[in-house]
């Protein structure tokens, strides 16, 4: 194995022991907006300032934000699994938002079993982690 080579597979394995960073982690979610946004009927207007807190309770955003939790595949039964999220938490978050997202996590987990249905209980999750910590929310 020539140098370059070798130096590359060791920012990689760097990069996945340490996540990655909040534009990164970004960048990736993109893709999966641009996958949910024409199958629950919104527009990017109506979903841009989610990671701001603006969390319109319309049904299609409601069902846009799970489409967006399930392609994560952090959605198990129907809701919000806090060991498929901490696991999607160890491998992209940047390190200084590992724990405090974690947290967070711990705190809203059980928030969704007020709801009846996949679309609300994904939403009010999310809504959730964003009032305990927005600092640590990352939406696309």
């Amino acid at each position: 194995m020539n140098q370059l080579c070798f130096l590359l597979l060791i920012a990689a394995c760097v990069e996945i022991s340490y996540g990655m960073t909040r534009a990164q982690v970004k960048k990736t979610m993109t893709i999966i907006k641009n996958q949910c946004m024409p199958k629950n009927s919104v527009t990017e207007d109506q979903v841009k300032n989610i990671e701001q807190g603006d969390f319109n309770e319309d049904p299609n955003i409601m069902c846009y934000v799970a489409c967006v939790y399930k392609s994560l595949q952090v959605v198990k039964n129907d809701k919000l699994d806090v060991g498929l999220i901490s696991k999607q938490i160890d491998a992209l978050y940047p390190p200084e938002l590992k724990e405090p997202t974690k947290k967070a996590v711990a705190l809203c987990i059980n928030s969704q079993d007020n709801y009846n249905d996949l679309c609300s209980r994904v939403f009010h999750g999310a809504k959730c982690l964003y009032e305990k910590d927005p600092a640590c929310f990352i939406f696309p």
